[in-house]
């Protein structure tokens, strides 16, 4: 550990992502923990799991195991309600559960095997129902599916949780299960897209509520919306009528619930917050407010939740609309204002939840249209109250009658109205809010409170600051307030107990405002933890200390910061008009690089125009902190750090001035010299409005000046850090109006019919569209219309009996789909196939009539020939492409191997054909993926000067073209001087002078006068001439240029035939005129930069980038006026929903109308989300929600891919039960390989159960580092055993699920194989997160965990995991642990039916079998490992059987080999693969019985490379098997 003097000792290691919360009772309980981050107390082993008593209750009652004898209990109420007072209840404490004993019951499927299968909605106990509540709880707080059980019987499900509605009538319930009852109804609104769910909790929130308003409110909500008055009637004549009278509805549950929830949450805030003392009025001035003991913690914690169930209900429309009156009725802000914890420290999270619901109640929307209300508009409606306040007074209260005459601008400030109404006595301040203006009940008993009255009528009538000025005033870059503020920016270990202050993005959303504005504070708090992260990894290595002067020098260096020699402010301009703050301020920062090497000098001197720098203040204590300070210091105050401010870079200079990355064109690149001297002074913007706000704190406070005390200057990783971009273009998002295509808007915030940006839904429709080359054949077209009778009509109107590509197809807006395109919430197979029920029913298909033509000859060259589709499209595939052409919505979800990129190529070609003015902009996750979908489209007839390729990736393209901005500009320069010398040529062969080919301008008018002239009336003289079958051979203007064609052009056979082939030579002629004229404008355009931006806007008609580069060039697009008709969207399922949505607006808008016609999304929400770094927004703020995957969730139609090409059928079973229908391609059945076993193993996938080793399973040796030495050592044996099979190493992978495991692997391959030429590495060691997207024949997978499942409990996991390999898939991992857990069930059922040890069939020792995949093999072959050991001496019997084949082949020289010679000769043999070795191979005799018990130890160190050459080949062998020659 590095002593950081001055500060104390730091670990700056980076913390690692936490699953569960690490338990710290005590500090010696901490202290005697070897590891870290598991959900239990650190000490815990799964053998003490296994004996806890939860554990054996659950064995005993309902745990499944696969001990079919063991009799099953009945069910026991009485252990429900045992279990729950003893292990569930909580009597004392802050925490509403006791997190670990919640954990092992719901890891035992307390929930799905006991409590629910045994619920009964009559005879339930109150323990039951409790009990179900606090495993759904578990469920969300670990983010796996919650209602899935409950589905299984849907009656009882309405049942439950209409007990759960009734839960608290005649029982008085503890503030812990008070807790867990809300947590559980939070849960509820957020899963809307349930139906049980929604049907039941929309209630709560429908007009009914209204019920439980005050008088006065209600008839103020009627007279504000005059259209609820005939639904209220409506509403009251249905209900039901008893001896005459309707029923009193004041009981009813949808009355009552949300309004009695708030009195008792006002109660509790009110009373039990702080026990000791019933405050009142104006002794809350008594407490004291650092006071500790006062607070009750669990009481502060329901307050919290409370907030944020009231946030969630009045951020989403569908429980805003009525509920908002109810919210304001009982005045809950203003109560939360004046409560003693809204000042409390402890109460520090409690109000900035309170001002975030204030800002959710006053939001800027019309609550019953929806709409979003214009700043205008807001304006007016504050005048227009402001105004009718003023009336009233000057009728009514003759003490008001100053404020009545008052202009508007000095009353409606908070200070100048409560100060007015400061001179009304208590009983008027009363008459006027209760009964004239009826705020608020005059039987609420804070009535009476001076201070409450004048806060509601405060908070009704000030100005509100408009939410663009607020997000305009906001700093973009953190400051050390934000970064190190807990309930904003949790620190890593967030377990779910807990609210935060963050806003959450659901399924729905009030407005375009306010999902911008969400996404834009999660992106920002998001970018601050990752920068807080750098902070305090870049800062130790400083090593700071006070000097003697007294100022803080440093004795360390760092590679990301660097001290700072000088830093002043050199310009700070005027405001904007109407602004406050500067509109810019600049600043000088000079700094030394003296320190480093040069690597790290070049990295400070790349840096470039616009990437962010930090500027911070490093002030250490004088004296090291003692251990106590140590452990109540934040980290701040460790590190010493006072002040965080951002910047970005304008421009930097060496030491003689010399401008050095020069960013603007005023340096040419023939002229820039290497940088002087070690000094380096870079020209800064400052954060405008941060610089204001310090100024006026200064100004105001008299705080300390901040900019005179920088002292380190920080850098970042440049991928890492555009964040500012990102932020920029979400802000001035904010500040557009009407920014989404309106056939997009509703469906994008979650209203309206889900299918109503369906393509058959939409307007413009493409009448007929011309598939080209999707088609293979017409049999090919028959398959993919099962549903339809197929003819096919040539185009004079008579039936084609030899029809053949390409089509048209006249498409009918009522096309029946296969069933891939269904909603997320069709479930029941009756319904998947209701398209083809109705045919079936009839027997009487609809027609479908084909076009069939011949295309026009293309051109009498090679290159004319246009580049054809081989892909034989399935059905659901070609539904995918039909809807992508067409406009609106189109959602394909793709399975692993389904063909994604190939689908969404066609789509692209087809578009292209169809409708070639139009733009299509494609965005994807990663540079991979994009370069992937590039790659596709060049062999498809989309000529290549219409692609272009932006961002960094662009180097990785595997073409020989470049396709980058420049590269595409050289290469249509270089176009134009090959068409300009052919146009010569042309010339020549017209006898013509050959000055015509000098510009594209003068070759446009040789074409007019002499080309297209000569055509003309050749086509005239052909025309008369038609009966003369030689007579285009003789007349053809052109056959002089056209002499070096690779086949004679005229046969002087067939006049149509020759015609024909004089229209291919014309059209060449014409394409190559056509080009010129693209090319001209590059003739004209002179500079490089006004050449690529010309291609960009006008002359590409497909452009692709990431979606980063997206967000961080928005500006730029807009300005060059970037435009485009069609986005497509691959990797969807895995973009961050904000930086899905910028895509969408590159351009900016016509007439107020948008220009996209078409969004095609192409993803997979069943493989993983978006990468979120911190837990908090991912588990809290669901930020790792993707839109593709919200508009599932919203039922939006989607077209589901059925058929995979990937995976071997058998192992595809183990992740198609995810999907709906997915089936294999028939090529999988008919491939050799994939009918062929892998040789050496029994199977072609198998769960090899892993046992302890050396006394360990998991290990952590940092928090949440997670490590597993056994299945490491286990796994690298498998990858040896199959390299001296032969298997390829390119063709094997090693996942794991953790990155501390990969680490540890990676280590133990560099010891065991890398070494040994014959072996080496395998193709990649990665995790399974990062290995998304990509596949290998072999995947030897780790699942690292024997105490916890861990976050393979995500599904999505397991999916990826799963489906990486074609051929072969071996998972080393601990059965008992994962065998149990509820979500794996399907997949691990099914590895569960063969052996859980690894099966080998020692008869195999080459890579080559002819055995069958369903052959394991005799039974006498196949031989289960053990162990670890065990498998150690299988390799090296393997090894020494290989070097008996090589010494009997090279017997005559064998002996005067070097070891390093021999194992590249064993290498070489066995990767070429040779019939007659193999033969050979398997006739030798091989040894089935147990393997021998010597040397079993795995463990050791490898020989030191310059001994390599001495070791012989027997000790090599055994240094690969064990990892430990002797010599």
């Amino acid at each position: 550990m590095t002593k950081v003097y001055g500060t104390g000792i730091y670990d700056f290691r980076r913390h690692r992502v936490a699953e569960y919360p690490v338990a710290t009772e005590s500090k010696a309980a901490a202290q005697k923990t070897s590891g870290g981050g598991g959900g239990l107390p650190n000490t815990i082993t799964l053998s003490e799991i296994q004996r806890d008593r939860l554990t054996k209750i659950a064995e005993a009652n309902w745990l499944k195991t696969g001990d079919a004898t063991r009799p099953v209990k009945d069910f026991d109420p009485e252990l429900v309600r045992k279990i729950y007072e003893t292990e569930l209840l909580v009597k004392e404490g802050s925490k509403p559960v006791p997190l670990q004993r919640v954990m092992i019951l719901e890891v035992s499927q307390y929930l799905e095997n006991y409590l629910w299968p045994h619920f009964d909605p009559l005879s339930a106990t109150f323990e039951h129902i409790m009990s179900i509540i606090i495993m759904v709880n578990e469920k969300f707080r670990e983010n796996v599916a919650a209602w899935t059980c409950f589905h299984e019987r849907k009656d009882a499900f309405k049942g439950f949780l209409g007990r759960v509605l009734r839960l608290k009538e005649g029982r008085e319930l503890s503030i812990a299960e008070k807790t867990s009852y809300l947590v559980f109804m939070i849960n509820a609104f957020q899963s809307l897209e349930d139906d049980v769910v929604s049907r039941t909790v929309l209630r709560l929130a429908s007009l009914k509520s209204w019920y439980s308003l005050s008088y006065g409110r209600f008839q103020m909500e009627l007279c504000l919306n005059p259209g609820l008055n005939k639904k209220w009637k409506r509403m009251i004549k249905k209900e039901p009528v008893k001896g005459g009278q309707h029923l009193d509805l004041s009981t009813n549950v949808e009355v009552t619930f949300v309004r009695n929830l708030i009195e008792e949450f006002l109660e509790i805030l009110d009373s039990q917050v702080f026990p000791q003392k019933q405050l009142s009025g104006e002794e809350d001035e008594l407490i004291d407010v650092t006071g500790q003991g006062l607070v009750n913690d669990a009481c502060v914690l329901y307050c919290e939740r409370f907030m944020e169930f009231l946030i969630d209900l009045l951020s989403q429309l569908p429980t805003r609309r009525y509920l908002r009156p109810l919210v304001a009725d009982v005045a809950v802000v203003a109560k939360c204002h004046l409560s003693a914890l809204y000042r409390h420290e402890k109460g520090k999270l409690f109000a900035q939840l309170v001002d975030l619901l204030q800002f959710y109640e006053g939001f800027e929307i019309n609550d019953h249209t929806g709409t979003q209300l214009t700043d205008h508009e807001v304006l007016e409606s504050h005048y227009s109250r402001l105004q009718s306040f003023q009336l009233l007074a000057f009728k009514k209260m003759a003490k008001l009658q100053e404020l009545a005459l008052s202009n508007v601008g000095s009353i409606h400030k908070r200070a100048d109205l409560s100060k007015k109404l400061s001179i009304l006595s208590p009983e008027e301040l009363r008459d006027l809010v209760c009964c004239k203006l009826k705020l608020v009940s005059k039987d609420d008993p804070w009535s009476e409170r001076v201070d409450f009255l004048i806060e509601v009528m405060v908070s009704f009538f000030e100005k509100q600051q408009s939410q663009k000025e607020a997000i305009n005033a906001l700093p973009l870059y953190p400051n050390e307030q934000v970064m190190w503020d807990e309930s904003v920016v949790p620190s890593i270990n967030y377990s779910g107990e807990g609210c935060l202050a963050l806003p959450k993005l659901n399924l729905q959303f009030l407005t375009l405002h306010d999902y911008l504005l969400r996404n834009f504070n999660l992106f920002r708090l998001e970018s601050t933890y990752e920068i807080r992260e750098d902070i305090q990894e870049a800062v130790p290595h400083l090593l700071a200390y006070i000097n003697n002067d007294g100022e803080t020098a440093f004795r360390g260096w760092s590679r990301m910061g660097v001290p700072i020699k000088e830093f002043k402010i050199t310009e700070i301009k005027q405001p904007n008009i109407g602004e406050v703050k500067p509109s810019s301020v600049t600043a000088e920062v000079t700094y030394s690089i003296s320190s480093y090497r040069a690597q790290i000098r070049s990295e400070w001197d790349a840096l470039k125009e616009h990437d962010v720098l930090f500027l911070l203040s490093i002030r250490p204590s004088f004296e090291p902190l003692s251990a106590e300070e140590e452990v109540k210091a934040s980290v701040p105050q460790k590190l010493g750090l006072q002040f965080v401010r951002g910047c970005e870079v304008i421009e930097i200079r060496d030491e003689e001035g010399n401008l050095m990355n020069d960013f603007s064109g005023r340096i040419k690149r023939d002229e820039w010299k290497p940088p002087k001297g070690e000094l380096r002074t870079v020209t800064v913007a400052l954060d405008t409005a941060q610089y204001y706000m310090d100024v006026s704190n200064i100004a105001e406070k008299g705080t300390e000046d901040v900019y005179r005390t920088f002292n380190v200057l920080m850098r970042r990783k440049p991928k890492e850090n555009n964040f500012k971009a990102i932020l920029e273009s979400i802000r001035d998002l904010m500040n557009e109006y009407c920014i989404v295509p309106k056939w997009l808007e509703n469906v994008f915030l979650g209203y309206g019919d889900p299918s109503a940006a369906q393509w058959t839904n939409m307007p413009d429709l493409l009448e007929t569209v011309d598939f080209k080359d999707t088609f293979v054949d017409a049999h090919h077209l028959i398959e993919s219309f099962v549903d339809y009778k197929v003819s096919f009509v040539n185009p004079d109107g008579t039936e084609n009996m030899d029809p053949r590509p390409p089509f048209k197809i006249k498409l009918p807006r009522t096309l029946k789909a296969s069933n891939g395109a269904l909603t997320e919430r069709v479930i029941s197979p009756a319904d998947a196939t209701n398209g083809t029920s109705v045919v079936d029913a009839n027997h009487q298909k609809e027609a479908l009539i084909i076009d069939t033509y011949t295309p026009p000859d293309p051109g009498p060259y090679p290159q004319d020939q246009p580049k054809q589709n081989t892909v034989r499209f399935t059905p659901t595939q070609v539904e995918a492409i039909i809807s992508g052409i067409q406009p609106g919505l189109t959602m394909v979800v793709g399975p692993p191997g389904t063909g994604k990129t190939d689908t969404a190529v066609q789509i692209l070609n087809v578009l292209y054909h169809n409708c070639p003015s139009q733009r299509t902009l494609i965005i994807t996750h990663s540079n991979q993926a994009l370069n992937d979908l590039f790659e596709k489209i060049m062999q498809r007839d989309v000529p290549a000067r219409y692609l272009l390729r932006l961002g960094q990736g662009e180097q990785e393209l595997a073409t020989d073209l470049d396709f980058s901005r420049q590269g595409r500009v050289n290469s249509m320069l270089l176009r134009r001087l090959e068409l300009l010398s052919e146009v010569e040529r042309l010339a020549r062969s017209l006898q013509l002078p050959e000055d015509v080919g000098y510009t594209c301008e003068t070759a446009g008018y040789f074409w007019l006068l002499h080309v297209y002239s000569r055509w003309e009336q050749f086509l005239a003289a052909c025309a008369e001439n038609k009966e003369k079958p030689t007579f285009v051979r003789d007349r053809f203007p052109f056959k002089e240029f056209f002499s070096d064609t690779p086949h004679p052009l005229f046969t002087g056979e067939s006049f149509e035939k020759d015609m024909r082939a004089a229209m291919g030579c014309f059209r060449h002629l014409k394409t190559m005129f056509q080009e010129l004229e693209e090319c001209r404008a590059f003739e004209l355009l002179k500079s490089t930069a006004d050449r690529a931006n010309y291609l960009m806007t006008k002359q590409a008609k497909i452009v692709a980038m990431t979606c980063t580069h997206a967000a961080l060039k928005r500006k730029d697009f807009l300005q060059l006026g970037f435009k485009y008709d069609n986005l497509l969207m691959e990797e969807s399922a895995q973009i961050l929903e904000i930086e899905t949505f910028i895509p969408m607006l590159l351009q900016r808008q016509e007439d107020g109308h948008a220009r996209l016609k078409r969004c095609i999304l192409i993803g997979d929400h069943h493989q993983l989300p978006p990468v979120v770094k911190n837990m908090a927004f991912q588990k809290y703020s669901h930020m790792d929600q993707s839109l593709f995957t919200r508009f599932v969730r919203l039922g939006i139609p989607y077209i589901e891919l059925n058929a995979q090409g990937r995976a071997r059928p058998s192992i595809a079973q183990l992740y198609n039960w995810r999907y709906r229908d997915l089936g294999d391609l028939p090529y999988l059945k008919e491939e050799v390989v994939f009918n062929r076993a892998n040789a050496g193993f029994a199977y072609d996938y198998q769960l090899v159960d892993v046992a302890d080793y050396l006394g360990k399973g998991e290990t952590t040796p940092s928090p949440w580092f997670y490590q597993n030495e056994g299945e490491a050592e286990y796994i690298v044996s498998v990858y040896i055993y199959m390299r001296l099979l032969g298997y390829p190493a390119n063709k094997i992978s090693i996942l794991t699920t953790y990155n501390g495991q990969k680490l540890l692997i990676r280590d133990v391959i560099s010891r065991r194989c890398v070494p040994y030429d014959f072996i080496g590495p395998p193709s990649k060691v990665a995790t399974v997160d990062k290995f998304q997207g990509q596949q290998n024949d072999f995947i030897l997978l780790s699942l690292v965990r024997t105490r916890f499942v861990g976050h393979l409990r995500d599904v999505r996991r397991l999916v990826v995991a799963m489906s990486r390999a074609r051929l072969g898939l071996y998972i080393f991992c601990r059965r008992s642990l994962f065998e149990q857990c509820y979500e794996l069930q399907p997949t691990f059922q099914l590895l569960l039916k063969r052996p859980d040890r690894l099966a080998l069939n020692v008869s195999e020792i080459t890579s080559y079998t002819e055995r069958s995949v369903e052959d394991p093999g005799p039974r006498n072959h196949i031989h289960l490992v053990s162990g670890i050991e065990e498998m150690g001496s299988i390799i090296e019997r393997l090894y020494q059987e290989k070097l008996r084949h090589q010494f009997q082949q090279n017997e005559p020289h064998i002996s005067h080999l070097e070891p390093s010679e021999n194992t590249d000769e064993v290498q070489n043999k066995q990767q070429t693969v040779d019939a007659d070795m193999y033969g050979q191979a398997e006739d030798t005799p091989h040894e089935s019985e147990g393997a021998p018990t010597d040397d079993n130890h795995v463990a050791g160190g490898m020989p030191p490379e310059d001994r390599m050459g001495d070791i012989t080949m027997d000790d090599t062998g055994a240094g690969v098997a064990n990892g430990s020659p002797e010599s």
